[in-house]
């Protein structure tokens, strides 16, 4: 799969990447149920190569409460299986029609459009239904499905706000509200829940949701910033498809100088956020750097 190796990381993200693939093999439903078509279609996307960055963030979250990153491995994998859903249904034809994903093709051009419906409806399902049992306790497991759902909602509204300003003209404070809805909402629910599942307080979760937050503006703006400046080989997908489609990115309202400019911003808030952490936080501090130094 593919590892998060463009900088120097901890060695131990390459075996919690193994352990989250692991455990999504198994909390994906069996090809011996009915409708086998509909697994086959689920496993495709949720087992592809990624850098599971939001089942890392979760589990490092963990750790940065001084819980141990083991007890996040379902919630991780529930972030994982909200994520791919989102991604399934935005390479849609009605949305975004992208043709690959990951460096192979997307979901629908595989399975068809209507598979490609289901299956993400389907993760989405499953991805609740794993975060309600990712903890013994019956009230930490229902923060972190209600951080789950809450986020899920906040995610498609901003998407519904990505697909109507397509076109329009370039604007700050859209572009800022469509990613804190979309890639901002996501990574601060991974760390508020790896928080939670790792024995978090109240501020411990909170001050952890605000790093994710910042984090992810900055993952997008850096996102944003290879969509326009790297090629299809590095990121697995067409590149300069955002300026194609009118898209509202930080590029399109600042240039390339001043988006790298506002990741740096954001990655600086964000490890602000970890100051009074109890546990160790080395992991999170380091994967911020990854975020603006990654080259896919």
């Amino acid at each position: 799969m593919s590892t998060l190796a463009v900088m120097s990381l901890p060695r131990h993200f390459a075996d919690w990447q193994s352990r989250v693939d692991a455990r999504m093999s198994v909390l994906l439903p069996s090809e011996d149920l009915p409708a086998p078509a509909l697994s086959q279609s689920m496993a495709y996307s949720a087992l592809a190569p990624g850098k599971r960055v939001r089942p890392l963030l979760c589990m490092a979250s963990a750790l940065a409460v001084g819980g141990d990153p083991e007890a996040a491995l379902d919630g991780a994998c529930s972030l994982e299986f909200l994520h791919v859903f989102s991604l399934i249904h935005d390479d849609l034809p009605a949305i975004d029609n992208d043709d690959l994903r990951r460096g192979r093709p997307t979901n629908h051009k595989v399975y068809g459009e209507g598979m490609a419906i289901l299956a993400g409806d389907a993760l989405f399902a499953l991805a609740l239904k794993v975060a309600l049992t990712s903890h013994a306790e019956p009230a930490i497991a229902h923060r972190v499905g209600l951080c789950l759902a809450e986020c899920a909602e906040v995610l498609v509204r901003g998407e519904v706000l990505d697909v109507l300003s397509e076109g329009e003209n370039p604007d700050l404070a859209l572009v800022q509200e469509i990613h804190a809805m979309k890639t901002g909402a996501l990574l601060g629910c991974a760390c508020e829940m790896g928080g939670r599942l790792g024995g978090a307080n109240e501020a411990q979760a909170a001050s952890l949701r605000a790093y994710g937050q910042h984090l992810g503006l900055a993952f997008q703006i850096a996102d944003d910033v290879l969509n326009e400046t790297g090629n299809e080989e590095q990121l697995g997908k067409a590149s300069g498809s955002d300026r194609a489609r009118g898209k509202q990115t930080y590029v399109a309202v600042m240039g390339v100088d001043g988006a790298r400019a506002a990741a740096e911003r954001e990655i600086s808030a964000a490890l602000a956020a970890l100051d009074d952490m109890p546990g160790e936080t080395d992991t999170l501090r380091t994967f911020a750097r990854y975020v603006i130094d990654r080259q896919h």
